[in-house]
């Protein structure tokens, strides 16, 4: 047996879809405005996790440009007919309104790190899309939406058969299940002559749960479950809030587990808060004499630490099994950079991200600012622990204040901390834009912003000549930036709240995580660059 410590996918990755092929395990998960699209993981015994690739070519004509913080693909289902992969999910393009705005679309490959052919458009009633294969007849589950005035927006699960070759509506649309509670998520399985909805409920904050309800018929009727099967909504001093939105899944010898998302809550003057964003968790399941599925420790709370078994033996002819390429892998799988870097509303592109013209460097061009929803030079990695430190050497020559280039721990457009090498008037020089006056200071700024508000809480001349190292240390809720001075580590402005940089933040709707980033700004002619070397995340 080998124990598993929950998460087991740490940091920014929600609404985890788990499958079984073979002797590995595969979990996708939502990547919402963030490239690459529906990162994959997979795992021989459900503890050890690797990246294997991500849904390429998820977005139709590659780019979420415009769309909103936490809009862009949500909660990607994972399956396998037996000789294929498939992936369905929605790319959602309004978020806050009655209008989810929605497109649902369905994407298949041979193997997670190979191509995925052309995204097809299938019924689109709602968000949080599944397909259930079942006698070689193929099935689309979904959210329904009702947008109307009094109308509910989350008004039931549906379920309509898709034509295997053509994908469109085989018959009409089924509704399975209403409840007076928000329930989503739905996922579908067959056994012992039951079909069985798993559901997410309650919403994905700290009242999330997992319900489940079951059907002789596939259509319905369904009863629901007379209670959670997975829920921390009841005792907010559990290390792992918020968890939710499941998948059940059987080991070869028989055995069951459930994946669903977490959280691991700050705990704040202001009330808890989640920097690190949802999760991905593990649990063991077992079912009971009624046929109901159950924690196997007992009651409803996530555990922290699950026994599992040793790794699987893998059917040698599979075509999934061939070794997965390196964390560390060629630009196939992500671009000119490799997992774990991440880019805003589409892949990097050569236009503005460049890593060959300085060896060991990233060359970044400077496009829109840190609020925009269009055009970020951005790269970012998941933060993945409530302790931390991150680092970069930047070198660049700004000449202007709409010049600037940095580290940023982000959020979303309007929840960041950013600490740029920029361009300000001479000492004791009012504001007013003289940049092309030809006199100024190179300097670092710091600045934070969130919902509310937005300010510099630093200003610090420095002499840019030569390479500069930046760097930020994060320990739970307080982030201390600093750079370093003739190889003396030199703090920068008062500490600054990192929890704010969360879900539980603010009143706009936010489903992400926190990421530090790399960026450069250029907000007149995009021909300012920088270059970058040296990062660590530790």
């Amino acid at each position: 047996m080998t124990v598993l410590r929950n998460p087991v996918i740490r940091g920014f990755a929600p609404d985890p879809s788990l499958i079984r092929v073979g002797g590995w395990y595969y979990l996708a998960t939502s990547s919402f405005e963030w490239f690459p699209t529906i990162p994959i993981h997979r795992s021989r015994d459900l503890a050890h996790w690797e990246y294997a690739g991500h849904v390429r070519g998820a977005v139709p004509g590659g780019s979420l440009a415009g769309v909103p913080d936490s809009g862009g693909v949500w909660a990607p289902s994972l399956s396998w007919d037996g000789e294929r992969f498939w992936a369905v999910y929605s790319v959602v393009r309004s978020v806050g309104t009655p209008y989810f705005d929605l497109d649902t679309y369905l994407t298949t490959a041979t193997d997670v790190a190979g191509e995925w052919t052309a995204p097809r458009r299938v019924p689109s009633h709602g968000f949080d899309p599944a397909l259930f294969h079942h006698e070689g007849r193929l099935w689309l589950l979904n959210v329904q939406n009702d947008h109307r005035p009094g109308g509910r927006r989350f008004a039931g699960i549906v379920l309509t058969e898709l034509d295997r070759t053509t994908l469109a509506p085989a018959g009409g649309t089924h509704l399975l299940l209403q409840h007076e509670r928000l329930i989503e998520g739905p996922k579908l399985l067959a056994r012992d002559g039951w079909y069985y909805l798993v559901l997410a409920e309650c919403g994905t904050g700290y009242e999330h749960g997992v319900r489940v309800a079951r059907s002789r018929g596939l259509t319905g009727g369904y009863e629901l479950d007379d209670r959670p099967l997975l829920t921390s909504r009841d005792d907010p001093s559990l290390p792992l809030q918020k968890a939710g939105h499941a998948e059940l899944v059987e080991t070869p010898h028989g055995d069951w587990f459930l994946s669903h998302l977490t959280a691991r809550p700050l705990r704040t003057p202001d009330g808890p808060r989640c920097p690190l964003g949802r999760e991905t968790a593990i649990q063991a399941v077992t079912w009971d004499a009624d046929g109901w599925p159950r924690l196997r420790h007992g009651g409803w709370h996530p555990a922290a630490e699950v026994a599992v078994p040793a790794g699987n033996p893998v059917p040698a002819a599979h075509p999934s099994d061939r070794p997965a390429p390196a964390p560390a892998a060629p630009s196939h799988l992500y671009g000119p950079l490799p997992w774990p870097w991440s880019t805003l509303r589409r892949h990097p592109d050569p236009c503005w991200t460049d890593t060959t013209s300085r060896p060991g460097w990233i060359r970044l061009r400077g496009r829109h600012g840190p609020e925009s929803s269009w055009a970020q030079s951005l790269l970012g990695q998941r933060i993945t622990e409530h302790r931390f430190e991150a680092r970069v050497t930047v070198e660049a020559r700004p000449s202007t204040f709409t010049q600037a280039a940095g580290l940023v721990l982000y959020f979303s457009t309007d929840a960041y901390l950013s600490l740029d090498l920029t361009w300000a008037e001479p000492e004791g020089e009012a504001q007013r834009g003289q940049q092309w006056r030809g006199t100024g200071r190179t300097v670092l700024s710091l600045t934070e912003r969130d919902e509310a508000t937005r300010r510099q809480a630093a200003v610090v001349p420095v002499d840019a000549e030569g390479p500069l190292c930046l760097g930020v240390t994060v320990d739970r809720a307080e982030a201390r930036f600093w750079y370093l001075d003739a190889g003396v580590r030199t703090p920068i402005g008062p500490p600054l709240d990192f929890s704010r940089l969360s879900d539980d933040h603010g009143a706009r709707l936010r489903f992400t995580g926190a990421m530090v980033c790399l960026h450069a700004v250029d907000l007149v002619d995009a021909t300012f660059t920088a270059d970058f070397t040296d990062f660590r995340l530790i």
